[in-house]
């Protein structure tokens, strides 16, 4: 009896066998079409993806049919990266990740002499839309990246991180806003959320109708919120345990002192998460037990799998990172901001190419984008340690191997009750990884899984109680076990999680008249100076 094994080459030449087939078959299709009623396509784009939902691209032949050979390659080239021979796992990934970046840069819906709506747009205006485009194109090469939202419409401040309060300390590092009570009372533990340090704190305080802050606050809680500041070259030098120490440590001793309480509540959401979690663990190795409950969202305790960001991550480019910015420097807003745009090229730079360049649109305004445009650098050496120990080594994991702010952290001594909440979508933060950080933190577990993505699954206001989010009480190791028992509820999380949170109040006090304490009094109205600086 013999076996027939499919090598590299039989599959590489079974799909290049049916890629001619294929093209055969829509050169033929193209040769019978009738040009007013055109046929049902013989390959269809991937879910969501609206490139090719314009009228045009139908009843032209000669654009029905690059639009159809563009995706009949696309398909071939994706899959031909998955069969090629490869090393291991990451060359595989990396070569399909830098596959998908030429597909999707060589769509004919980005070049203006294959894409029919700016040649109809063109005609439509006069040729004003052109004028426009190359306006936007000029507008945008000084400002130095794509305008994804109309930026006039906002500002910080003003309409964008707009709850009240006031900033009541701060260093060279954070501003520490504490948040007016909107409720009678409150819970006697004060909550202390910190942001990721990678970008702006308001995506949690938007506008008042999707503002995680506001809605924290009118649950009775005392909201306090580190607003990080984004570091110019004179700060290039601080390092890991500087953001340790001036960041969730000092608030923490702050947020304590102002309350007058022993232990506060906490949250972390994506990097800001595994500070806090490693503030945690230096305080605790200190001897010091700050807090009664964690809230993490969308975020890595276990970097065993980091998604595509982890393509960058070598011991190669960590080691030219060390080299250039590990000593002193910044890691640069932009450079940032154009590899978190490169995970997501079609729905954060080419669909603005297409709407701002060839068809001359203004964008929409949209709060979310206008955030993700206000980017933030890292510190050198900050940014150095953290890829190399996290991402690249993933000690935080192992309890013991990393010391931080002078002591051995130990994630498992990190023992209060945890909400963890991962996204099913999150293209930054694999939920199967956010799942892991329950192996590695002590305490009672409860974990969630939100509908979308890392941003929208996290930012799902009660009131609009769009989406839904899985919940299973049961706590096996593996990520898709937990899935596989876990029930579907409609609706936001922020409720359930809100209910979990009041577990851990404390009991119920007035809520207090003043902000701020005679050692750290109000020095200025949130959302202070620190978050309106530029990058």
């Amino acid at each position: 009896m013999t076996t027939t094994e499919t090598t590299p080459e039989k599959a590489l030449f079974a799909l290049q066998h049916e890629w001619r087939e294929r093209h055969a078959a829509l050169w033929q299709a193209m040769l019978r079409r009738d040009a007013q009623t055109p046929a049902e396509p013989l390959v269809q784009p991937e879910p969501g993806d609206r490139r090719f939902n314009h009228p045009a691209w139908a009843m032209s032949p000669i654009y029905d049919y690059l639009r159809q050979a563009y995706l009949l390659n696309a398909q071939y080239l994706k899959r031909m990266a998955e069969v090629l021979p490869a090393p291991d796992a990451l060359t595989r990934k990396r070569l399909q990740f830098a596959t998908r970046q030429i597909v999707d840069a060589l769509a004919p819906s980005n070049f203006a002499a294959t894409n029919p709506e700016f040649i109809q747009k063109a005609l439509e205006t006069q040729g004003e839309s052109i004028r426009r485009g190359l306006q936007n194109l000029i507008a945008d090469l000084e400002k130095g990246r794509i305008s994804m939202t109309d930026e006039s419409v906002f500002e910080v401040g003003r309409n964008l991180a707009i709850t009240p309060g006031a900033v009541v300390y701060e260093n060279e590092l954070i501003q520490l806003i504490q948040y007016a009570p909107l409720t009678d009372t409150v819970a006697k533990r004060p909550f202390l959320v910190v942001p990721p340090c990678i970008n702006k704190y308001y995506i949690l305080d938007l506008q008042p109708e999707n503002s995680f802050i506001r809605y924290a606050v009118e649950q009775g809680q005392t909201v306090f919120l580190i607003s990080w500041r984004n570091p110019k070259a004179d700060l290039g030098h601080l390092t890991w345990d500087d953001y340790l120490e001036k960041g969730p440590l000092a608030a923490l001793e702050a947020v304590r002192e102002i309350c007058g309480v022993e232990r506060i509540n906490a949250l972390g959401f994506c990097v800001g998460g595994t500070i806090l979690a490693s503030a945690l663990a230096v305080a605790r190795a200190r001897g010091d037990d700050p807090v009664t409950s964690l809230t993490l969202l969308t975020t890595l305790l276990d970097f065993s799998d980091t998604g595509e960001i982890g393509l960058f991550v070598d011991e190669q480019s960590v080691a030219q990172r060390e080299a250039t910015i590990g000593k002193g420097g910044l890691l640069t807003a932009r450079e940032l901001a154009t590899t978190f745009s490169a995970l997501r090229a079609n729905d954060l730079i080419w669909q603005y190419v297409v709407g701002n360049y060839l068809k001359g649109d203004k964008p929409a305004p949209f709060d979310l984008l206008y955030w993700n445009s206000d980017s933030t650098n890292l510190p050198g050496p900050f940014a150095a340690w953290y890829l190399r120990h996290l991402y690249l080594e993933n000690s935080l994991r192992v309890p013991g191997k990393l010391e931080m702010c002078g002591v051995k952290a130990d994630l498992g001594k990190v023992d209060m009750p945890h909400f963890i909440l991962a996204t099913r979508e999150d293209h930054i933060v694999p939920w199967q990884s956010s799942y892991l950080g329950r192996r590695h933190l002590g305490g009672e577990s409860t974990f969630v899984l939100g509908a979308s993505g890392h941003i929208a699954g996290v930012i799902n206001p009660a009131a609009k109680n769009k989406r839904s989010h899985w919940v299973n009480e049961s706590h096996p190791p593996e990520a898709e076990d937990w899935l596989a028992g876990a029930t579907e509820v409609p609706g936001s999380w922020w409720p359930r999680w809100a209910d979990w949170l009041k577990r851990f109040a404390g009991g119920e006090i007035p809520a207090r008249g003043r902000l701020g304490s005679r050692k750290h009094p109000p020095r200025e109205p949130a959302p202070g100076r620190y978050v309106k600086e530029k990058a």
